[in-house]
């Protein structure tokens, strides 16, 4: 159950910080929502993180360490201001998130088939 709400959690934020972007781009008090929430991405990519350690998942952790250092190279691309790197692999993480609240969400659903 931590695995999913962490999942969840990462997965909503990394929405969220798609619209503090678009905050960014219309309003002059979006910077500073865009950079609060960029911390907010940080505490659950490492919740996710620390969520796939402790659960052993083998097929999770590897995508929860790949999160992580993209959300450090996405800091630092938004820092230095480059926004031909930073918009796209803002949209592959979130991309990349989607896809592991999938397979976290749907793990344990599938039944066998009867004989």
């Amino acid at each position: 159950m931590f695995l999913r709400i962490a999942i969840t959690a990462q997965t909503v934020a990394l929405l969220l910080q798609a619209v503090t972007a678009g905050l960014l781009l219309a309003s002059p008090g979006g910077r500073a929502a865009h950079n609060a929430m960029a911390v907010g991405v940080v505490v659950t990519v490492l919740l996710y993180l620390v969520a796939t350690l402790v659960s052993r998942r083998a097929g999770a952790i590897l995508p929860a360490a790949g999160m992580l250092v993209m959300t450090l190279a996405q800091m630092a691309l938004g820092m230095a201001h480059v926004k031909t790197l930073h918009v796209p692999l803002g949209v592959l993480m979130f991309g990349v998130s989607t896809v592991q609240l999938t397979r976290v969400w749907s793990a344990g659903r599938i039944q066998p088939a009867s004989a």
